[in-house]
């Protein structure tokens, strides 16, 4: 193992990569690896395409199994899976593959979750307003919807920071900028997003302003919100699964599905039973995609083991649980008799009722 600077053209890593074949791992990816592998095949640069003995064969016996490591193959893992479903081929015949920590872990699944929510049930009462559905001058469009975002969207801010490796420096996302970084996009979209969200629930506690004027600037910076992670994720060229172009407009369905659920129950009357066709529209197409993206075909191998884990492997569990979930909102109950006559009243009425 040879260790120095590329840049240094007198170093004798310098020398090697520039006058010897030498090869990397996926390099179609464009991710620019600087570690190189000279008398290496490139079949033998793949996990997946090592031949997998049939008796089980761990170089890295030794490694130490739990939460916040990326194990590959140990055979305690191989017990715990039955069958020897972990037993890693990149782990049981090359050398290079050892345990190292996991890069993401819970908050960042908890903080698309959050970030979810907050989008959502702005947009959703939003659009519930837009259609009739939900009166402008309601208590759920002026005070609910923005304090039930602006709680969310401050717990997302503050599951980033700690997410971050040195959240003492955040402000630094602010003052020097890395403009191709989607974080530092996201981090811009959140507080523009934020920003409106403090104008339009102060419009709404003092009588004095239009939240409704506000919706032609909250609207898209509330999809972005919802959808930016997608392009974040994007930017792990060498993560497969996540090179989907349908995941912006995923994660804005998913944002419907968490903001109806969480509006649900502050919606009275008639506004409930558009927060619950929402709802179960909104699940109806997520499952859509959800079933395109495990039945189309992978274009590359990683792709497929990555969905294979995720529908019949490790984490099976909590994808069909997760799946029978969102099957349950699509079940969401319609408009009651009560709340057709209240439906009836309000659009029959020039002046909007003021729910409270």
């Amino acid at each position: 193992i040879l260790v120095g600077d590329l840049a240094d053209s007198t170093s004798m890593v310098s020398r090697l990569v520039h006058r010897e074949p030498v090869s990397v791992r996926r390099p179609e990816k464009e991710t620019h690896p600087k570690l190189f592998y000279r008398g290496a095949h490139q079949t033998t640069l793949d996990p997946l395409a090592a031949a997998q003995p049939p008796g089980g064969l761990f170089l890295w016996s030794e490694q130490i199994s739990g939460n916040g490591r990326v194990v590959s193959g140990s055979p305690d893992e191989a017990r715990g899976s039955g069958a020897g479903s972990a037993n890693s081929s990149a782990a049981a015949l090359l050398a290079y593959d050892v345990a190292h920590a996991i890069p993401w872990d819970w908050r960042v699944s908890l903080y698309t979750l959050t970030k979810g929510i907050a989008s959502g049930s702005y947009l959703v009462a939003l659009l519930l307003a837009l259609v009739g559905g939900l009166a402008w001058g309601s208590t759920v469009w002026l005070r609910t919807a923005p304090i039930l975002a602006l709680v969310f969207l401050g717990i997302t801010g503050a599951l980033l920071i700690w997410d971050l490796e040195h959240p003492e420096r955040f402000y630094m996302i602010f003052t020097r900028p890395h403009w191709k970084s989607w974080l530092v996009r996201g981090g811009f979209v959140i507080t523009g997003f934020g920003a409106v969200l403090t104008g339009h629930l102060l419009a709404g506690l003092s009588g004095s302003g239009t939240p409704r004027a506000l919706a032609w600037i909250g609207a898209p910076l509330a999809a972005m919100t919802a959808a930016y992670t997608a392009y974040l994720f994007a930017q792990a060229k060498a993560r497969d699964l996540w090179q989907n172009p349908l995941l912006p407009p995923h994660f804005v369905v998913q944002a419907l599905i968490a903001g109806s659920a969480v509006l649900l129950p502050f919606a009275p009357g008639f506004a409930g039973s558009g927060v619950r066709t929402l709802l179960a529209g909104a699940a109806v197409v997520h499952l859509l995609l959800v079933l395109g993206e495990v039945s189309l075909t992978h274009p590359t191998a990683h792709a497929r083991r990555a969905a294979h884990e995720m529908v019949r492997g490790r984490f099976r569990v909590f994808f069909w649980v997760g799946v029978a979930l969102v099957a349950l909102a699509v079940a969401a109950p319609g408009m009651n008799g009560r709340e057709k006559r209240e439906y009836d009243l309000v659009r029959a009425t020039e002046e909007p009722i003021v729910w409270t």
